[in-house]
């Protein structure tokens, strides 16, 4: 039927009327699109032709339908078929009527871009590239004609380059001659052919187009134009390969950098593409570039003010002369010469020097000496587009050193922040300039500038505030101002009044909240929402503190909240702009409610009637917690009642935000108004909040014991909620608490749960005691309690004794020391939890007046448990915490004298130590020498388990004694024993720590001899301190930062597989391969990867991808995890190093996620492997968000076969969407 269909259609389309064949044709692609469409091979061989011959039809809306049906015909005939097709194409552009040269030109690029699968590619491209390559080198072929062939062999190269391998060498010989060529339409069609060759091309043929192309350039004859497409070409060719030009970069560069500075005065152009390629250079090899950055950044900077048709008398500004200098730059803008390109040279230049900025992190400091000034007294370009690249590389500038200087606290004077600070008067100054031009995208862009200083530097603006405020004004009220130049003004202003302190900006309060009031009007809503946001951050200004009346900020109340308030009762406005209103009207209320007591009661019930909608009851549940803290203590009791009834069903939605702000606002409101709130009330929200505890969401069970603590607190709440909260609440709180996950906040907030309990007339501490004891015990349904919830217990009857006196706590200690005495081989749990328990108990309170209790506690290290054993340790070491001058000696001669309970006996003075540490306590001389000595007696101990016990004892008296300590484990590091080096400097790891210590001036100049290390012979000292470094460059990135340069090298060093530590084994039947290396490669990596979080301007990325990360792309799977971790950051904080080199990290990439485990694999392993294939696609994830990633081939090939795989593309958009 279908055939019958198509021959009707067929005769229509070869009729005389064209609005027939225009109709038949439509109705032949409708019928082309279907599903089931099926053709016999008669009907394919006249289909083609009658789609060929339509090309040329004289309407042409025919020949464009024609062109349509290419597209799922070439899918549906046969091979055959689309060959004789594509040669019929071929023919008419070569030799067929000038007319229809363009339609067969986009026909066989249509087939081209349609080939349904490779093999059917394979044969197109051997009928067409001859004809194809005829067409381009033929002698008296029209420059039409060679046009249109360059333009398709650059698509088919695009897509199929690398299946033509075996025609490479001769396109290239083709395709090079085209440079030398007069028409410069061909010249620039040959330059993107021979760059999308490039990518698929051999390394020795890239050598040989690229030598050609230079040889070109160093032969001065040649015309300038010629000169110019072969600079475009070099640019082109990098851009094409990427970090593969590298090699050739010693022979370009040279030139570029000669012909930048010797072309005549009037070949701009010459410099323009020499500037550009010299950029892509920067981008693309930027480990072969390093030679020659300095030589670039002059020229660059030299160029960016090349200007030779203009002079500027006004070199020097001083602020005396800035309103001469305003009718200055009016008359300059004036000046225009249709004429002069130089604007393009000066372009090029910024964008090269950004591109310098952002490659090259280790040259910032030399980049705020040289170039930071220069850009600044170029904010004067008079060419407005030029102006926007200066100010997006000066913003780069910033970013960079945004990006550099992450967490780091302390600046010397090379730091790029210090040297950035020293600058803000100028820029400030410079960019007030051009606040007062009246050109739009000149403000835009210098509020661009000031909003990325402030997010760079927060407090930098504080004396420039008020030369800032007349462009702000300005911005905001001038009539010719854009919404896109208000956002950005208020944007700024809001970042500026958030990271300064408030005082600073009390003079000129009045000129900036007049136009910021107004903006709240405005008609768009995103200026609209905006102007809200900052008028939230005004309000805070106005007044900082409530208590005190430094700035009348009286004046400003009743504007703001007019302006508010309108917006507040508009129902048909933005989603955005509702949320603004709800937010900052809950500022304004809890700032400034006691000079708006007659508004109140019609304010309040607006924000109550905002939590009755679906769209606004979060952002107005979150203003009334703002408003229920405010200290001026507000009457709410219109609206009490109501808001608390609407926040207890909240409790019950599935919105996890909505909940999570309702626990926190209800505390507040009890907190505050507990007295206007019935007890009845506080029932039904215990009831309510029952649900929410438990450990499939922690930070949700933690909210909701602290609103429960709240509620129990209250002297007013009644019998009946005691009562509930032990029948609804308690339960839940048993349960949670043998949840192996549960830890930090909502471990604190469920001791502090119990601590309440006791307290509250309804529980007896006896029965309490028994329930948590109770709940330690292993039940039928879940098994045995998991460690971790062993270790929660103890602690909750910790507190509950502590909280019950000392009575109740002194026959619970007897009780748990009698189940101790019992039979200690039995009943494992019950003795494990009572050793945890009196090491909690003994670490908050002394139990010497329990007799005998240490020796109790160490009846137990000879268990046959292991687990009872460790317990043993922890509660020894945590009852002579209680009371150290009766239980150090004890345990001290213990450790000297008991050989085979040491490795106990040292976890027991571990946890003496590091309570120590935290608290800050003083050991005395004495026993800190007794200590000291002891440790480094067990230094070379051959259990890895008591070294590493010793290296954290010593580390955390460190912390304590620095004075004595440093000089000895300095002594040690040149000790004949690898074990004892390794020892002191994991030390030194344990002694670095986030906070301030005492330890820090004395480690800082010794540091470098525990790190240097890391050339040590033997495997464990190296990774050692590898692992120090590691938690240096995490806590303390300014101890290292002087020893990087040398470091670095050493640390790549170990990232690499060394073919002597690999063993094998001899197991019997079977060998099995060790390798030692194994985790001082894993350290390493590590290692690198916070170096790139804390020192990224020391770390130069490029040397470092390859080819170490390289490598460990290829590794084992503990080593990959790493590396695949280092890549994402790299692809995030240094794309353009990446992308040099992007074509090499595609294989390992590939390799891993088609790795398929072996049949007979166990678990553990297909497990691992999953992991290992996510981790790869979260890299392939980072890598896809670079822009200028699709000039890899290789990488697009790999996203294509992504998107082909079923299971993979699955994987790969969850984890898009992570």
């Amino acid at each position: 039927m279908a055939n019958l269909a198509l021959t009707g259609i067929l005769e229509k389309m070869t009729g005389k009327d064209k609005d027939y064949r225009y109709m038949a044709t439509s109705d032949l692609l409708n019928e082309l699109n279907k599903e089931g469409f099926k053709l016999d091979v008669d009907l394919e061989a006249k289909l083609s032709n009658i789609v060929i011959q339509q090309l040329d039809d004289a309407a042409g809306d025919v020949s464009g339908l024609a062109v349509k049906c290419l597209v799922p015909l070439v899918k549906k005939i046969h091979e055959q078929q689309v060959l004789e097709m594509t040669n019929k194409l071929c023919d008419k552009l070569l030799n067929g009527k000038e007319q229809n040269r363009d339609i067969a030109s986009i026909a066989v690029k249509t087939i081209v871009a349609e080939v349904p699968n490779t093999s059917v590619a394979q044969s197109v491209l051997v009928s067409i590239s001859p004809k194809l390559i005829r067409g381009i080198v033929t002698q008296g072929m029209g420059t039409e004609i060679k046009c249109e062939c360059l333009d398709i062999l650059c698509d088919v190269l695009h897509k199929y380059g690398n299946l033509m391998v075996s025609d490479h060498e001769v396109l290239l010989d083709a395709l090079l001659p085209q440079l030398n060529i007069n028409q410069a339409s061909v010249r620039k069609k040959a330059v993107s052919c021979i760059a999308s060759l490039a990518s698929s091309l051999s390394d020795d043929l890239l050598a040989k187009a690229t030598v050609e192309i230079i040889r070109l350039l160093k032969n001065q004859a040649t015309k300038s134009e010629i000169t110019r497409t072969n600079i475009q070409m070099i640019g082109a060719l990098s851009r094409a390969v990427g970090y593969r030009f590298g090699p050739h970069l010693g022979d370009a560069v040279p030139i570029l950098i000669n012909y930048c500075n010797n072309a005549s005065e009037n070949d701009e152009e010459l410099r323009e593409y020499s500037l550009q390629a010299l950029e892509s250079f920067l981008l693309r090899c930027p480990r072969d570039i390093s030679s020659y950055c300095d030589q670039i950044l002059h020229l660059t900077l030299e160029f960016l003010s090349h200007d030779p048709n203009f002079t500027d008398n006004m070199e020097e500004d001083t602020d005396d002369e800035s309103y001469l200098e305003e009718e200055d730059d009016e008359s300059a803008n004036e000046y225009t010469d249709d004429e002069d390109v130089s604007w393009k040279v000066r372009r090029a230049a910024a964008k090269c020097l950004a591109a310098l900025i952002v490659s090259r992190p280790e040259m910032l400091s030399r980049l705020y000496e040289e170039a930071c000034p220069k850009l600044i007294d170029r904010f004067k370009e008079r060419e407005e587009n030029v102006k926007m690249d200066i100010f997006n590389t000066f913003i780069e500038l910033l970013r960079q050193t945004g990006n550099v200087t992450k967490g780091q606290t302390d600046f010397d004077e090379s730091s790029p922040r210090y040297l950035l600070k020293q600058e803000v008067a100028k820029i400030v100054r410079s960019v007030n300039k051009q606040l007062r031009e009246k050109s739009i995208k000149t403000k835009v862009g210098a509020f661009s500038v000031l909003k990325e200083l402030v997010i760079v530097l927060p407090d930098c603006l504080a004396d420039h505030i008020g030369s800032l405020t007349p462009g702000i004004e300005k911005a905001l009220c001038d009539k010719s101002s854009t919404s896109n130049l208000k956002i950005e003004a208020l944007v700024f202003t809001r970042l500026v009044l958030a990271s300064h302190t408030p005082p600073v900006f009390h003079p000129y309060i009045k000129a900036i909240s007049a136009p910021i009031i107004s903006a709240v009007g405005e008609r768009y809503y995103k200026v609209t929402a905006e102007a809200l946001r900052v008028c939230g951050e005004l309000v805070r200004v106005v007044r900082p503190d409530i208590e005190i009346y430094d700035f009348d900020f009286k004046p400003y109340v009743h504007p703001i909240y007019a302006a508010i308030m309108s917006r507040l009762t508009n129902q048909d406005q933005d989603q955005e702009v509702k949320e603004c209103a709800i937010s900052c009207m809950g500022l304004v209320v809890s700032t400034f409610g006691d000079f708006l007591g007659a508004e109140l009661p019609s304010c309040l019930p607006v924000l109550v009637d905002r939590m009755g909608n679906e769209i606004t009851r979060l952002t107005a549940v979150k203003a009334f917690a703002v408003i229920a803290a405010s200290p001026l203590h507000l009457d709410l009791s219109c609206v009490l009642e109501h808001v608390i009834s609407e926040l207890t069903a909240f409790l019950r939605k599935a919105n996890r935000a909505l909940r999570q702000a309702t626990l926190g606002t209800l505390n507040t409101l009890i907190v505050g108004y507990g007295d206007k709130i019935g007890s009845a009330a506080y029932e039904v929200i215990v009831v309510e909040l029952s649900t929410l505890i438990s450990d499939s969401d922690l930070h949700m069970a933690a909210l909701a014991l602290e609103l429960c603590c709240t509620l129990m607190a209250d002297k007013r709440s009644g019998p009946n909620v005691g009562l509930t909260v032990r029948n609804k609440v308690l339960p839940q709180a048993l349960t949670l608490i043998r949840s192996s996950l549960l830890q930090g906040q909502a471990l604190l907030a469920l001791r502090n749960f119990f601590n309440a309990l006791v307290y509250s007339a309804n529980t007896s501490f006896d029965v309490l005691l028994d329930s948590l004891l109770s709940a330690a015990k292993p039940s039928a349904q879940t098994g045995a309690v998991a460690k971790q919830a062993l270790f929660s217990i103890a602690q909750c009857v910790a507190v509950l004794c502590l909280a019950a006196g000392d009575k109740k706590c002194s026959s619970t200690v007897n009780m748990l020391t009698d189940i101790l005495k019992a039979d200690s081989s039995t009943n494992s749990a019950k003795q494990h939890l009572s050793l945890l328990c009196l090491g909690e108990i003994g670490r908050r309170k002394d139990l010497s007046s329990h007799d005998h209790i240490e020796n109790i506690v160490i009846e137990s290290f000879q268990s046959p448990f292991e687990e009872i054993k460790s317990a043993a340790s922890y509660a020894l070491g945590n009852i002579a915490v209680g009371n150290l001058p009766k239980y150090l000696p004890f345990i001290l001669d213990k450790i000297d004298n008991q050989q085979k309970k040491q490795y106990l006996l040292l976890h027991s003075l571990k946890e003496v130590i590091v309570r120590q540490s935290v608290d800050k306590a003083e050991f005395d001389d004495s026993s800190v020498d007794k200590i000291t000595k002891l440790l480094f007696n067990h230094c070379e101990s051959d259990e890895e388990g008591v070294r590493n016990v010793v290296a954290e004892c010593l580390g955390k008296i460190a912390l304590i004694e620095p004075g004595k300590l440093v000089p000895a484990l300095k002594e040690r590091t040149s000790s004949p024993a690898a074990f004892t080096r390794a020892t002191v400097v994991i030390a030194v790891k344990y002694s670095i720590v986030e906070r301030q210590e005492k330890i820090d001036e004395i480690l800082y100049p010794e540091i470098s001899n525990f790190l240097m290390l890391i050339k040590d012979q033997d495997r464990h000292v190296r990774r050692a301190a590898v692992l120090a470094l590691s938690t240096a460059a995490h806590n303390k990135p300014n101890l290292i930062k002087s020893l990087l340069p040398e470091l670095l090298p050493l640390l790549y060093d170990q990232t690499v597989i060394k073919k002597e530590l690999i063993r094998t084994v001899d197991l019997g039947p079977f060998k099995h391969t060790v390798d030692d290396g194994l985790e001082l490669r894993k350290a390493a990596f590590e290692c690198v990867d916070t170096l790139l979080d804390s020192c990224l301007d020391q770390v130069n990325p490029s040397s470092f991808i390859v080819p170490y990360l390289l490598s460990g792309l290829d590794d084992h799977y503990d080593v990959k995890m790493p590396c695949h971790l280092i890549l994402s950051k790299l692809a995030d904080k240094c794309p353009s190093a990446v992308l040099a080199v992007l074509d090499s990290l595609v294989d390992p990439l590939h390799k891993t996620i088609n790795f398929r485990p072996k049949q007979d694999a166990v678990k553990q392993e297909v497990d691992r492997n999953e992991d290992m294939i996510r981790s790869a696609l979260r890299v392939i994830t980072s890598l896809n968000r670079i822009s200028g990633g699709d000039c890899s081939h290789k990488f697009k090939n790999l996203m294509n076969e992504i998107g082909k795989s079923k299971t993979l593309s699955e994987k790969y958009s969850s984890i898009r969407n992570e």
